[in-house]
């Protein structure tokens, strides 16, 4: 014992004599790294949203992406509720109300009121994601911050491009980021930052250990690309859906990735696309797998149109094709948040503990009830909700909140106005000449459209069904109509007119709004241009699942004080139709 302690004597000695590393001696890189951390994070902080629901003492996180309080969430945070109240850093409680839903994607835009300088997140890049990216995770776990102040995480990237399979559940992450900063109930529907401070994601899944409710390390947040893609959408207070594009894909025997079914209904298949046909790239993004072909399709809304490449015979071939909705409007419509039952290690959704489950357990039909939610200490929202913000929701089917597509509508229908006033005007004859220089003649009055082109007449009487005329243009001569309805009476006119979103033109122009409008069983996408804010085209189909009329606008003229198209182009299919240049306007009864 005693030789121990000699021992032991000289080497405490030296450590007694030896200075700890001073503060000043840190590397000073390792400083700069402190402060820089530090200093982002405090710049992130205010733009965070600690998100109660007003129906249970139940809720999660949030990101504010406007001055005037638009936010976005998870779905299975926002609930099957209209209303909420939220707390920001500065410690005070905000109410706040359900504009959109993405209930497959699970995200929902929500709008906080009160100010118009609420402190913003800046958007980033997840596509410029790298696995080994430092990021942050902030949010409000558990419920506990009494004062709304976020907890903040610290992490890498640790995968891209991830797919999570629905798990028995409408939810399906695709295309997702996989993260190793702790992610726990709570942090549902906050933002995932990058280095930078940059809003790269809306964290919503985690991965668990033996059913439990902690984070086993790996946590899953939907990229703000893919959330990007959707808010012109979610903006129109709709429940929005997801595409398909009408066929299925497998695994060949060589690893290729091919179609295995395919609707004769659908875009893809009036494009060209047959069973058996080698996926080469989708959206601009080659296919190496079934799985990334899931997640390419998951990025994009209901209607969009794509690039897609495929193989056959060995030759290579380019279509563009209009994606289908992936859910009927009443399955979406009816469909609630909903509850996962995980299996262990598999992603679940953070806010939902998992129930007990044993041999004499009955399985349940597939469903989404509602979700029981963490109690918290947080300061308890109060119940009573005000006049004003009850003002700001307006139920109806198919929508999640039909007042600010009401909003969104009188905006874009704004657009008309860059034209001319028609609503003194009934009707229209235009005279002009077509690109292969022959004369044409058209009158849209209020019981028939004609046109004269190439020494034959079209006529289309408005009291029968609608026809395909002139033949093989999808139905040009209703169409322009649509457009005098349109100029003439705007929403009055239609059987429903309706904001839909945002979408780059034909699949890859100028980023524009759409409305839709329905009249019997005709119906009519609208196309106006986000940055000038004017009428640029529209589609007008005659039946469903049918190839519509294309109709754009290449330059706007003044007709005697009257700003009308002087060319317009046709489409139909997969090439041009005509395009007539007009060169006279004068009303018609």
């Amino acid at each position: 014992m005693l030789r121990r302690v000699g021992i032991l004597l000289p080497v405490l000695a030296v450590l007694c004599a030896t200075p700890f590393a001073a503060a000043d001696q840190v590397d000073p890189a390792v400083r700069d790294a402190e402060r820089a951390r530090i200093a982002t994070i405090a710049k992130v902080i205010p733009t965070v949203v600690a998100v109660f629901q007003r129906s249970a003492p139940a809720g999660g996180s949030g990101v504010l992406i406007t001055h005037d309080g638009y936010a976005l969430t998870n779905f299975h945070v926002a609930g099957e509720d209209e209303f909420f109240k939220c707390g920001l850093s500065d410690g005070k409680l905000y109410d706040a109300v359900l504009v959109g839903v993405d209930p497959t994607g699970d995200v929902a835009l929500i709008k906080l009121v009160g100010r118009n300088d609420f402190p913003i997140a800046t958007w980033g890049d997840s596509d410029a994601v790298r696995t080994g990216d430092w990021v942050y995770v902030l949010g409000n776990p558990f419920l506990l911050a009494s004062d709304f102040q976020p907890t903040a995480t610290y992490g890498i990237v640790s995968g891209v491009h991830r797919y999570q399979y629905p798990a028995n559940t409408i939810l399906e992450y695709t295309d997702c980021l996989q993260v190793d900063a702790s992610v726990n109930p709570g942090n549902s529907g906050g933002p995932l930052f990058n280095a930078a401070g940059e809003l790269i994601g809306i964290n919503g899944r985690i991965s668990v250990a033996q059913r439990g409710r902690v984070n086993a390390g790996a946590g899953y947040a939907i990229s703000i690309n893919q959330i990007h893609n959707f808010l012109g959408d979610l903006r129109s207070g709709r429940v929005v859906d997801h595409a398909s594009l009408g066929a299925t894909v497998s695994r060949d025997s060589h690893g290729a990735v091919v179609v295995s079914q395919i609707l004769e209904e659908s875009d893809a298949f009036r494009r060209g696309l047959r069973v058996d046909d080698e996926i080469v790239t989708f959206a601009g993004r080659p296919i190496h797998s079934v799985n990334q072909f899931k997640n390419v399709l998951g990025i994009f809304p209901e209607d969009w149109k794509v690039s897609l490449v495929y193989r056959r015979d060995g030759e290579k071939h380019e279509i563009r094709v209009r994606l289908r909705s992936l859910h009927s409007k009443l399955d979406l419509s009816q469909m609630p948040a909903p509850e996962e039952q995980p299996q262990p290690n598999r992603p679940r959704s953070p806010e939902r503990p998992t129930p007990p489950q044993g041999p004499n357990d009955k399985k349940e039909p597939r469903r989404a009830p509602r979700r029981e939610r963490p109690r918290t200490t947080a300061r308890r929202p109060e119940p009573e909700i005000s006049e004003k913000l009850k003002s700001l929701y307006k139920a109806k089917p198919g929508y999640a909140n039909y007042y600010f597509n009401r909003i969104e509508l009188d905006r874009v229908l704004q657009g008309l106005d860059v034209w001319s006033d028609f609503h003194h005007r009934t009707g229209f004859q235009l005279t002009g000449e077509t690109a292969a220089g022959g004369h044409f003649e058209c009158i849209l009055s209020g019981n028939f459209a004609s046109l004269k082109s190439g020494g034959k007449t079209f006529l289309q009487q408005f009291d029968q069904d609608p026809q395909d005329e002139p033949p093989g243009s999808g139905g040009l001569l209703v169409a322009l109509n649509q457009l005098r309805l349109l100029l003439t009476q705007r929403d009055k006119a239609f059987g429903s007119l309706a904001y839909f979103g945002t979408e780059p033109l034909d699949g890859g122009g100028e980023q524009v709004d759409v409305l839709v409008s329905t009249l019997g069983s005709v119906e009519c996408r609208w196309y106006f241009s986000v940055a000038g804010r004017s009428l640029v085209g529209f589609d007008t189909r005659l039946a469903d699942d049918a190839d519509p009329c294309e109709i754009r606008f290449r330059e706007i003229g003044a007709f005697q004080g009257v700003r009308f198209p002087s060319e317009i182009v046709v489409r139909h299919g997969d090439g041009d139709f005509a395009i007539f240049r007009v060169l006279g306007l004068k009303d018609r009864k």
